[in-house]
């Protein structure tokens, strides 16, 4: 009997061992997850995030510039305030123009997030793993592709059919070319410095930086 229970025993503990072998080699046959060629999915995401820095950036450029210049610091939230109100947004009330520089600011920001999308992929497709300038260099030509396209490919006729106006566009006779291109380049420039905070890492490369 009891030479029996001894046999039961072993079988149990022979089992167990066997278990513990079959998870040792599932987990040493574990492969982390990798993207298959480019994470668009992320890096769209990442620079949907990471655009607001580029918006919050490219605003305060234009708030000292402005200031410098002697014009109302929000003056290129004025300007786009036009889009929807015409030149009224220049004369609202005191007690109107306060709510609507805060949500043109917001509407801005809300720009920058998704303008961060075609800057951050650029960077990410051609830029990434390499230096610093190389990243500035991607994202200078991405931001005056798009600053092309925004003033001179949608907002020189969007505007005018939106509020009804075909004699003039305020944005893009008010906004000088060299301040919009500005103004996107340092949206680019913001999107390059801030471009590690999202770079994909994958587990596998992370366990071998700590194990190194």
């Amino acid at each position: 009997m009891e030479n029996q229970s001894k046999q039961s025993e072993l079988a149990e503990l022979k089992q167990r061992v066997a278990d513990l072998e079959s998870q040792i080699v599932d987990e040493a046959e574990h492969v982390p997850f990798q993207p298959a060629g480019f994470y668009t999915a992320y890096y769209a995401t990442t620079g949907f995030m990471l655009g607001i820095f580029g918006g919050m950036a490219s605003l305060l450029f234009n708030v000292i510039g402005s200031v410098l210049t002697g014009k109302h610091p929000l003056e290129l939230i004025r300007t786009y305030l036009t889009f929807p109100l015409g030149d009224q947004a220049f004369d609202l009330p005191p007690e109107q123009n306060g709510l609507m520089l805060a949500i043109g600011c917001c509407l801005y920001l809300g720009t920058g997030m998704v303008m961060g999308i075609p800057i951050y992929l650029a960077i990410a497709r051609w830029g990434g793993g390499k230096s610093l300038v190389k990243k500035l260099l991607i994202a200078t030509i991405a931001s005056l592709v798009i600053w092309v396209i925004n003033y001179y490919g949608i907002l020189s006729w969007l505007q005018a059919e939106v509020i009804e106006m075909s004699e003039e566009n305020l944005i893009i006779n008010r906004v000088p070319w060299w301040v919009a291109a500005a103004t996107h380049v340092v949206f680019g420039w913001t999107m390059a410095l801030v471009y590690p905070l999202g770079e994909f890492i994958s587990h596998q490369s992370s366990v071998s930086s700590r194990s190194a």
